[in-house]
């Protein structure tokens, strides 16, 4: 590996710790709420978060001014939305009574701030089906949760 190579590998390693840092607990904590798992406990969290991180810096140099936290977080929700297929979500916490298209449309709009639009473009669904499953989510997650637990759950780390 010549001199030039090695350079622009360590300043990739460093810009993509320097990310890691700065959004790895957001990101830790949205992947929690995918699986449903809560603090200590978050095994199949920290899996999904360091699968979508591996697939990020894979991809670093080619991200060309894109958001590596958007990629991540697109990562992030396409495996478990995959994985999701093959598994039942976990059925605990304030999100335990959701569908897990509902789980993962109810984290990008509220926990994330994603738009329906990206959401529905993401997961390949109609910006009103986006919608409609938001709403039902959010009227289940009322209905089924005390008030503290909603905020205590959806609450950032």
């Amino acid at each position: 590996m010549g001199e030039r190579q090695a350079a622009r590998e360590r300043r990739r390693a460093r810009e993509f710790e320097a990310f890691v840092g700065g959004a790895g607990g957001r990101l830790l904590h949205a992947a929690a709420l995918l699986t449903g798992e809560e603090a200590p406990h978050r095994e199949a969290a920290e899996r999904l978060l360091t699968a979508a991180l591996a697939r990020t810096y894979a991809a670093w140099d080619q991200l060309r001014g894109e958001d590596p936290y958007d990629r991540t977080r697109q990562e992030l929700t396409a495996r478990f939305a995959h994985a999701a297929w093959h598994r039942r979500p976990a059925r605990t916490g304030v999100l335990g009574g959701l569908s897990r298209q509902e789980r993962l449309i109810l984290v990008l709009r509220l926990y994330e701030g994603v738009a329906d639009e990206q959401i529905a473009a993401q997961l390949g669904l109609p910006v009103e089906r986006v919608r409609a499953l938001c709403t039902r989510a959010v009227a289940a997650m009322r209905s089924n949760a005390p008030a503290a637990g909603r905020r205590a759950e959806m609450a950032a780390p």
